[in-house]
């Protein structure tokens, strides 16, 4: 297998692995607080233990010297995976997934501003366009049943975040920031923890809870894992398919109706998103 075969399949891996998140959350009797404390404590636990053994403490340790940008990393990483908990129980899984894809927007906007990165003409326009995607979405969440305008404005929150967290990594390149998940999670479940309730999780859902973690840790690892053969670009486009299936994955199990809103925004969205990383990854291989 080729480095690029071998990348698409890791983070096609990745993807997989993630794509169950929202239904996890929907299927765990528990309130959103406490989910996210197991999810996070687990989730950390599990890769720092896999780093541990794979890599040793080198990683830990490259980590702590990148100072506040791994602080600013961190923090953006752990709040947003209690945010994703939050929107997906205030409103429509597809309303979530659909939001949070409009990251790469976020970052664009955030590298112009902390990095000094031209915003170029495909910029503009991928950012008018998932705009009005999301005007979309957020105009359907008072007609279709289980969507919220709160639930979405978290879920705008956790593309925010994570595209913080992702701009602040940057300035690190040389440096993978993957042992900083484990702090990230474990030091957020932590603090969630006075206002969360772990022991109310019933034994029938203990099985579902290690399962979640599960899935979140390995779709980290392959996540991170991937960009290693593969350009960004690839990445993203990959990393799409996590919006359409996860979606579609509740409304089979479930059936929770996206409703007509959520999907053509979310269409408009993610051509938009398909569109300008395609445009990327055609010039790179001309060049």
């Amino acid at each position: 297998m080729t480095p690029h075969l071998k990348g698409i399949a890791i983070t096609s891996l990745g993807v997989l692995f993630v794509v169950p998140d929202s239904l996890f959350v929907r299927l765990i009797e528990a309130d959103p607080l406490t989910i996210a404390f197991w999810r996070l404590l687990n989730a950390g636990m599990l890769i720092g233990l896999g780093l541990l053994v794979w890599q040793g403490t080198a990683p830990f340790r490259a980590v702590f010297q990148t100072g506040w940008t791994g602080v600013i990393y961190g923090v953006c990483t752990g709040l947003s995976g209690v945010m994703f908990v939050l929107a997906v129980a205030h409103t429509s899984v597809a309303n979530v997934v659909f939001i949070i894809a409009s990251m790469p927007v976020f970052a664009m906007m955030f590298s112009r501003v902390f990095l000094g990165e031209p915003i170029t003409k495909r910029m503009m326009l991928t950012i008018c366009a998932v705009a009005v995607g999301l005007s979309i979405i957020a105009y359907g969440s008072g007609e279709t049943k289980g969507a919220s305008i709160k639930g979405d404005l978290m879920a705008l929150a956790v593309s925010a975040a994570f595209a913080a967290g992702l701009t602040a990594a940057r300035q690190m390149r040389h440096v993978s920031m993957v042992a900083a998940v484990p702090f990230a999670y474990i030091g957020m479940a932590v603090l969630t923890l006075p206002v969360a309730a772990p022991m109310t999780v019933l034994p029938a859902q203990v099985p579902l809870v290690m399962m979640h973690a599960g899935f979140i840790a390995l779709s980290s690892i392959f996540l991170a894992l991937g960009p290693r053969y593969i350009t960004s670009a690839e990445v993203a486009l990959l990393v799409l398919g996590e919006s359409i299936f996860a979606p579609l994955l509740v409304w089979v199990v479930l059936g929770e109706n996206p409703g007509p809103w959520a999907l053509a925004g979310g269409a408009v969205v993610l051509v938009a998103l398909f569109a300008s990383n395609l445009i990327v990854l055609l010039r790179r291989k001309r060049a």
